[in-house]
């Protein structure tokens, strides 16, 4: 009989820089994106069908009816609206990234680190989409979350 290759031969270890590019694009893909939805949802007008449907009696009377159309247009809406539904479909993108990271890399690290950054990259996305301004807690926020991180990974290592 033969012997089977030990392993660590049958499934190498991907190089660190795989994992660092990973958790970079699942933290843009989840922080970048949301300021963008934010936006696209708050200066949503609904569709004149939407109004329409909405405004006839026997919704307008109807609770369930009223409830149901109003969230089945709104999602319809939204998702027609390229503003909303381009930013939405790479945040979907992250999460479809995130798990096959956690397959791959170590949990305790890259759930933290993952979400550590979609963080710094929404404070980020807020100062380049909306202008707001990045005061000094909320950098002495950032530069603590990744001395937090830096803490954990050393800690693996």
């Amino acid at each position: 009989m033969a012997s089977s290759p030990p392993p660590e031969t049958i499934h190498p270890h991907p190089p660190a820089i795989n994992y660092v590019a990973g958790f970079l694009l699942v933290g843009i893909a989840w922080g970048l994106t949301t300021p963008f939805i934010r936006r696209a949802a708050k200066t949503h007008q609904p569709s004149a069908r939407a109004v329409r449907v909405m405004a006839r009696s026997d919704v307008q009377s109807n609770w369930a009816k009223r409830t149901l159309y109003g969230a089945f247009y709104a999602v319809v809406d939204l998702l027609r609206n390229p503003r909303y539904a381009v930013p939405l479909l790479i945040n979907l993108t992250g999460s479809v990234w995130f798990f096959l990271l956690i397959g791959q890399a170590e949990l305790s690290l890259t759930v933290p680190i993952v979400n550590t950054l979609a963080f710094l990259f929404t404070v980020l996305g807020d100062w380049w989409v909306d202008g707001k301004v990045i005061d000094r807690n909320t950098w002495i926020g950032m530069m603590l979350s990744l001395a937090g991180i830096a803490l954990c990974v050393q800690s693996k290592s």
